[in-house]
């Protein structure tokens, strides 16, 4: 059994390092507003254009409420929160303020985010729902940007000079639809933003942080007391910030281990109340401060979407990934024995090379002993480093025994390999020209640097950059 250690602290904070901008997403920026102002159209704007600003990951749906987004050298992770409905206020005399549903829903995003973007429609001009909202958000200490929506062209009728009596400062005009100045506005948001880095968390050198995840029901708590040894709450919010949170710390072997719990997550279309509309943020906001997700999964109802989908919240945050199939005692004898079944599981998770997969019961104890060896092994492999020469060598031999296509007569040469000093795995191509590296080459270098160093359970980029910026 674990001895427990825990204790609530404020994580310490660090600066990134060089090559920081090629790391995991730094930073959450919240899309906030009533409904109908463009919310999703602006989330879609941001990350669903494949030659801006996407980081999309091969083989997993993108039907989330949250995306990777590359801006100016940086990372971020933008969340479509759900729309402050005015029904909310119905009961509020003169609509002075907002009912108490819909001040925890506004306050809720400022506490997990870094940065607010209040949308407004232009069109319509200010609402009383959107001066509740701007006064919420002026008091929550957070840097707001104001963006008044649907300003498609200048010769259209708007009211934007509406947009100044909230008291937000300069408004950014965007056509989220059409794209108008949406790049004004993300260089808007990577000025606000805090330098990369700084969300990570780091209490001491040894100290290995997990963040359990999952759906509702999989049995995280069940996970969490079990590890523990005894009935524990592991997380106690404080103001809705899990910045402010009681962790848990346990120690494994010599090595301190510090369990971060998450809300479960739900699918976009059943998430049905003011709070749960937020437990994303602060589940994305535990992963940042983590170095491996443990993912949990009803083994008993098989692996769904969903199962894929939270996968992929750790994945694009650059985390190791351990996945736990709990409630194994509720699967029959026979379906246990059928090595299909385990397979089945470990192929929905493919898109992660070499995850471990556990079968587990939480509630009898059954292989949990097995969670934080496995946590220690992917932790490890997400920290190997790379010797330089080593690096070259290999690649070098890889792309003299598979030599790239020529695409119009010109053909991607490999000038120098370096890995960034990252805590995520990142490999720096610099070749004649990024636009030669086709994406199914990346992953077959991806594949022969795996075959050498492992990297199992944790995701690994492959960035091709200019020779110009190598000279620099």
């Amino acid at each position: 059994m674990s001895r427990v250690v825990a204790a609530r602290t404020r994580p310490r904070r660090r600066r990134g390092g060089a090559d920081s901008d090629l790391g995991p997403p730094s930073g959450i920026v919240a899309i906030v507003g009533r409904p109908n102002v463009g919310k999703s159209t602006l989330f879609n704007r941001f990350t669903g254009q494949r030659h801006a600003i996407v980081d999309e990951l091969a083989g997993l749906t993108r039907d989330r409420l949250y995306g990777v987004t590359e801006w100016g050298g940086r990372r971020f992770t933008v969340v479509d929160t759900a729309g402050l409905d005015p029904a909310l206020v119905r009961d509020n005399p003169g609509m002075a303020v907002l009912t108490a549903g819909t001040q925890q829903q506004a306050r809720l995003a400022i506490a997990e985010a870094d940065v607010c973007v209040q949308l407004v429609d232009v069109r319509a001009g200010v609402t009383a729902l959107d001066e509740d909202v701007a006064t919420i958000l002026r008091s929550g200490g957070k840097p707001v940007i104001l963006v008044g929506n649907k300003a498609d062209s200048p010769s259209n009728p708007h009211y934007a000079h509406e947009l100044y009596r909230l008291g937000l400062g300069e408004p950014v005009l965007v056509s989220a639809l059409v794209g108008t100045d949406t790049g004004d506005l993300l260089d808007r948001i990577v000025d606000e933003l805090p330098p990369a880095g700084d969300a990570i968390a780091v209490d001491e050198p040894m100290e290995l942080r997990l963040a359990i995840i999952g759906k509702p029901n999989v049995g995280k708590s069940s996970l969490l007391n079990a590890i523990v040894g005894e009935e524990r709450a592991l997380v106690s919010p404080l103001a809705g910030t899990t910045r402010d949170a009681v962790d848990t710390l346990v120690m494994h072997g010599e090595r301190t281990v510090r369990l971060v719990d998450t809300a479960g997550i739900r699918r976009r279309g059943v998430i049905d109340t003011n709070v749960e509309h937020y437990s994303l943020l602060r589940a994305l906001r535990a992963l940042e401060r983590s170095d491996v997700a443990l993912l949990v999964v009803d083994a008993s109802d098989g692996i769904v979407a969903q199962d894929r989908h939270v996968a992929g919240y750790a994945v694009d945050a650059g985390k190791g990934l351990v996945v736990i199939a709990n409630k194994w005692d509720l699967i029959d004898q026979e379906k246990r024995a059928d090595p299909a079944f385990l397979a089945s599981i470990r192929e929905a998770f493919d898109f992660v090379p070499g995850v471990p997969i556990l079968t587990v019961s939480a509630t009898e104890g059954r292989n949990v002993a097995r969670v934080l060896d496995a946590a220690t092994t992917v932790a490890a492999a997400r920290a190997t480093r790379i010797p330089t020469a080593a690096l070259n060598t290999l690649l070098r031999d890889a792309f003299l025994a598979h030599p790239p296509r020529h695409d119009k007569g010109r053909q991607l040469k490999l000038l120098y390999a370096t890995q960034a000093s990252t805590p995520a795995p990142t490999i720096v191509l610099f070749v004649n020209d990024p636009d030669l590296m086709h994406f199914a080459y990346g992953r077959y270098l991806e594949n022969r640097i795996r075959a050498v160093f492992g990297f199992a359970g944790t995701r690994m980029r492959i960035v091709p950059r200019a020779r110009a910026e190598r000279e620099r």
